[in-house]
């Protein structure tokens, strides 16, 4: 399916079930309240729900690789420095609900079938229980495939990316963060992790949206964005690039994910395959905040791992939620 979207619209944000309403990052979200008793239906517990704050958790150690043997125990969450008590906590991959986004602006020409090749091999990491859709922007931005779990339909969607045009960064990852903002969850099995995979060769120069306002955009969403930047071949943009790195550097940090950044369209897979084994290594807890105020403030959240020389890495805070 192949649908063009030009126009920015205000995003209705969500972790994977139905927000508070007022765009606060703080959800109601069942799996975090005390586990039903024996023979009652789950789902009823998942309707009931409690407010909390849930986090995907990325654990490495000093040579950066994936630890994935810790328990609840040994993390301990701080929310604007005062310590969290987990409700929910899972160290198994929940399912996910992707989107990736594929620079195809006139620039990418030379490099367009390597980079298609390198993603088509990122979406054969999809599971069954996953959704992945296909988006690619030049000075429009373009849904090739809507969501699926089907990997041949992927393949195909990215297959048909061609180049061409500007580069319209920012409202490209504006419509894949109000496209992930649909998927909502029914029960507790149909809960989705959120991520944004995009590549890009270069700055925004055709954006409707200005990049102030896609940041805010994605540090209210429980979306974790991992960045691409592809060097530009000729020298001339390599200033423009700068502007484009400290962009996607940004987006990764805010939102917990990740940047990477190739010379050559040839690493790309090796990229892709990183951003992979990170998905499949994360930790997903929750917990009810401490903090009863309902301003709407941003708040900063840390996560501590209770094991010397890892580190865990998380989305920098979230907005709390406001009164009626």
């Amino acid at each position: 399916m192949r649908t063009s979207l030009v126009t920015a619209v205000v995003l209705v944000v969500s972790l994977a079930v139905a927000a508070s309403g007022h765009g606060a990052a703080a959800q109601t979200v069942a799996p975090v309240a005390p586990a039903a008793p024996a023979g009652q239906d789950k789902s009823q517990v998942f309707r009931a729900g409690v407010e909390v704050v849930s986090l995907n958790v990325t654990v490495t150690d000093s040579q950066g690789r994936y630890v994935t043997d810790l328990e609840q125990n040994d993390f301990s969450v701080f929310e604007d420095g005062a310590k969290q008590e987990l409700n929910f906590f899972n160290k198994t991959n929940l399912p996910i609900a992707l989107s990736l986004l594929i620079d195809s602006s006139a620039s990418m020409e030379q490099r367009m079938e390597t980079a298609q090749e390198a993603a088509i091999g990122f979406a054969r990491t999809i599971r069954a229980q996953d959704l992945a859709q296909v988006v690619d922007f030049d000075s429009r931005v373009e849904i090739r495939q809507s969501f699926t779990n089907r990997i041949d339909d992927l393949e195909t969607a990215i297959h048909n990316t061609s180049s061409g045009g500007s580069t319209a960064l920012h409202n490209a990852v504006y419509i894949s963060l109000k496209e992930l903002a649909k998927i909502k969850a029914k029960n507790p099995d149909e809960i989705r992790r959120q991520a944004i995979v995009v590549l890009s060769d270069g700055e925004d120069t055709s954006s409707l949206v200005s990049f102030e306002e896609v940041l805010e955009l994605a540090k209210r969403s429980e979306t974790a964005i991992y960045t691409i930047g592809l060097q530009p071949r000729e020298t001339s943009a390599l200033r423009g690039f700068r502007e484009a790195e400290f962009v996607l550097r940004q987006l990764a940090q805010e939102t917990g994910g990740r940047a990477f950044f190739a010379q050559r369209a040839e690493e790309l897979k090796d990229v892709y395959g990183q951003i992979a084994a990170e998905l499949s290594s994360q930790y997903t807890m929750g917990y009810a905040p401490r903090n009863p105020r309902r301003d709407g403030a941003f708040r900063r959240v840390v996560v501590q791992v209770a094991r010397a020389n890892v580190t865990a890495r998380t989305k920098r805070g979230y907005y709390g939620p406001v009164s009626n």
